[in-house]
């Protein structure tokens, strides 16, 4: 008889005594005695996994996030017992585990704490959905500063703010706003010029608080699945990103037309207003590469189909748009409408692939089409069907991108924006609750998404953009930072979160140029053109309701900015394709915030607004009205001034004067920038000449320049032309040193070499080793052109 209906509140809970320590190869187990067990695997000398479970034996491990791809190896592993604690060492760091309460310490072979735990993990029973919330705390010294964590839109530097995981609809969201649409449960730690990283993979619904509830505590919890994460070891800032980003993965190469300017709107119909914007684009040589249809091209918004009235015959127009330079984008929702009529309806509910309550119904929820069912992407056969479905688009109609939105999942009208949590998912045979597939959904719609134009695309390459993600979700997609608005504030935010994206492995991102809601002023559009160029994605994107927001909208001066600043993008193409290739082999990420570029500067931790756009280009945006120019900061080094050419050095404050059409861009000395000519659309012209922009340096520099078909996928057969460019420079003479590698041939003949900054008059030319004339080289005092097969250039004073 039971007449106690009180429930026990036991509180957190917590590790007890270890009583039993096993090591198999490069794992060892830590055993309490109240059933907790630690596996702590070495991956790397600086790469190490802390498991745990509380019930005496582990489930089955599986994640979504980490790319199984990656090969991983340690070069030393050593475990040792002291009095009160076991060691586990490696080549890069020694991890102390308390015999009396697991609490874990890492320091640096010299003994320097690197992290330690404070109550280290811990855990709180939870009755109504079982399982546990698991807790971890650990202690955070002063002066620390911590970033990453994906789109937050907060400062840069998280030290004091406490943030949310749980993929968001958050139409119109504003700054500090928690939680958003992205899920990226890594952070970087920075203190005592030491950098480490922490991935906490548990796609629950997670909280991280650094300090803000407790001075000096970090802390992070989930509201289920295990304690989980991964302690990554710098103890450079570049390290910690590159590894984490080799653990989730990489890209493949986009084609480079996706790395162009994209126009995109809610929405562009019917086939004449496609027709009268890409026109206009043409008429006024803004160069575009991408034009987008959002739901409207649909019929009834149902996906996988046209509207006739709006666009009778879709393969035509997407050919036509395509000779004159345009790739067509569409948009494709989870949201299946419940129609019997519905062909891909009919085919999901015959196979049974739509998610569904704990009770059986299939999950109902209100979106853009009215009532739709949902298709399960965490089942493998969903998935597998799913890319089928974009056989006509992508093979038949020649579509050449797509474009994944309300994926968090959103629904409309109902509490919470999105699925109840008792909805069902297979997760790759792993059956679980909405709880812990939610933030994870929208990667696997993206995935899906990405098998499928993959597969109807090849040989060309796919092109994705995904509105919600799960770290991880880089491997198959880029993103963009969902439906932001019109103002000063969201120009700010949108700087942040791309420099934070980048560091966070998710490079191949960008906001909705001009704000999605609300109107823009044409001077609030020239600033966000003239950051947003020096973004990976790079779309003007607006809900339409509000205006117009296509350049021409504005002034002819906003007009002539625009312009501007594409053409600025489109000469600088190389360059960006150049970082790109080193993202993906080399997990380099394409924005790096100051802080990266040189942590041991405490001027650069706090900084937002300053970036390093790829390796020697530094950008600072203008983010307020009516301004002629702005303070900024200059890291460590000499920087030319890209408009004056000026030499300035760093290492401080500065104000720099810029007119309307101008922002603050700056060029590391030694640099050699890459350039086309400019193009309205990305394989409009053959040329026979690029431009290489050389900056005077007295020392040495590197620069790179990547090359090969612009898609396709000879690259990955060797088919790729690599250029390592080398800059010695002295008082009287500068030598430029070329090594190629990769057996693509470029399609051009000639270098023009533009020499900035040159200190002394040019007396002599050598060309490997042989002199050239001045008029053999078309030399004017400050440009030549020579072969762009050269190995030494030797200019000369004497």
């Amino acid at each position: 008889m039971i007449t106690n209906t009180e429930l026990e509140f036991k509180g957190d809970l917590y590790p007890s005594k270890i009583v039993e320590v096993k090591k198999d190869v490069d794992s060892v187990f830590f055993y309490t005695d109240n059933n907790v067990i630690l596996k702590l695997t070495v991956l790397r000398d600086s790469l190490i996994r802390f498991r745990y479970t509380t019930k005496g034996y582990f489930s089955k491990d599986f994640s979504y996030a980490i790319d199984k791809t990656q090969s991983h190896g340690y070069n030393f592993l050593e475990l040792t017992e002291e009095t009160d604690n076991y060691v586990v060492t490696t080549n890069k760091v020694i991890v102390k585990i308390h015999k009396v309460d697991l609490r874990i310490d890492i320091t640096d072979l010299e003994d320097n704490s690197i992290l330690e735990d404070e109550l280290g993990f811990h855990w709180e029973e939870s009755y109504q959905f079982g399982g546990n919330i698991v807790k971890m705390s650990k202690t955070s010294k002063d002066g620390e500063s911590i970033y990453g964590l994906g789109d937050k839109a907060s400062h840069l530097n998280l030290k004091g703010k406490r943030v949310e995981n749980w993929a968001t609809d958050q139409y119109a969201f504003h700054k500090d706003q928690e939680p958003l649409y992205k899920v990226v449960p890594f952070y970087i730690g920075l203190q005592n010029k030491q950098s480490y990283g922490v991935f906490f993979d548990n796609t629950f619904r997670t909280f991280f608080d650094f300090s803000h509830e407790r001075r000096n505590v970090t802390s992070f919890w989930a509201e289920g699945g295990e304690m989980n994460y991964y302690f990554i070891y710098g103890p450079q800032m570049s390290d910690v990103i590159t590894t984490y980003t080799h653990l989730t993965g990489k890209p493949e190469l986009p084609p480079l037309w996706a790395l162009g300017y994209h126009q995109c709107k809610w929405s562009y119909f019917p086939e004449s207003k496609v027709k009268e914007i890409t026109s206009k684009f043409r008429e006024l040589k803004i160069p575009c590469d991408a034009i987008y249809l959002d739901i409207d091209y649909m019929e009834g918004f149902r996906c996988f189909t046209w509207n006739k009235e709006y666009f009778p015959d879709p393969k035509r127009m997407v050919a036509e748009l395509a000779e004159d330079g345009f790739k067509t984008v569409v948009i494709i929702d989870p949201g299946i409408k419940i129609d019997k009529d519905y062909w891909v309806y009919q085919e999901a509910l015959e196979k049974d692939y739509f998610c569904k309550r704990a009770d059986g119904p299939y999950m109902k929820g209100k979106v853009w089409p009215g009532e739709c069912n949902f298709p399960d992407y965490t089942n493998p056969a969903v998935r597998e069907w799913w890319a089928g479905l974009f056989k006509e688009l992508i093979s038949d109609f020649g579509v050449k991108g797509v474009w994944n939105d309300m994926n968090e999942p959103a629904v409309m009208e109902v509490p919470g924006k999105t699925f109840p949590p008792d909805v069902r998912h297979d997760y790759d045979g792993n059956p679980c609750s909405h709880r812990k597939a939610h933030n994870i959904y929208g990667t696997q719609m993206a995935r899906a998404t990405y098998e499928g134009v993959k597969q109807f695309a090849y040989p060309k390459r796919p092109f994705i953009i995904t509105r919600s993600a799960y770290s991880g979700a880089q491997r198959y997609t880029s993103s963009w930072t969902g439906d932001n608005v019109a103002s000063w504030e969201h120009l700010w935010i949108a700087n942040i979160q791309m420099q934070r994206m980048s560091m966070s492995g998710m490079g191949f991102s960008g906001s909705d140029i001009g704000g999605f809601a609300e109107q823009p002023s044409g001077e609030l559009y020239a600033r966000w053109i003239q950051l947003g160029v020096f973004h990976p994605f790079c779309r003007t994107h607006s809900s339409g309701d509000h205006g117009d927001q296509e350049p021409w909208s504005f002034d002819p001066e906003v007009i002539n900015i625009t312009r501007k600043f594409v053409e600025m993008r489109y000469r600088l193409l190389p360059y960006l394709y150049t970082m790109f290739w080193e993202y993906i082999n080399d997990g380099v990420p394409m924005l790096k915030p100051l802080v990266y570029f040189d942590q041991e500067d405490p001027q650069t931790h706090y900084r937002t607004d300053e970036f390093i756009f790829g390796n020697q280009i530094l950008v600072c945006p203008i983010l307020e009205p009516n301004a002629q120019g702005r303070r900024m900061y200059l890291p460590k080094g000499n920087w030319y001034n890209y408009w004056t050419e000026e030499l300035v050095s760093g290492m401080k404050e500065l104000y720099v004067k810029t007119d309307y059409d101008q922002i603050p861009i700056f060029i590391k000395e030694g640099a050699i920038i890459p350039k086309y000519p400019v193009q309205q659309y990305v394989g409009e012209l053959e040329f026979d000449e690029i431009t290489l922009d050389v900056y005077f340096k007295i020392g040495k520099e590197k620069s790179m320049l990547y090359e090969d078909a612009q898609d396709g996928y000879d690259y990955n057969k060797g088919r790729y032309s690599l250029s390592t460019f080398t800059f010695k420079g002295s008082e009287n003479q500068l030598v430029v040193q070329q090594f190629n590698e990769g057996k693509f041939t470029v399609p051009y003949s000639k270098y023009k070499i533009n020499l900035h900054g040159l200190p002394f008059k040019v007396k002599r030319i050598y060309i490997d080793n042989e002199r050239a004339e001045f008029e053999t080289v078309a030399f004017d005092g400050e440009t030549l052109v020579i072969d762009k097969d050269f190995t030494e250039l030797h200019i000369t004073a004497e």
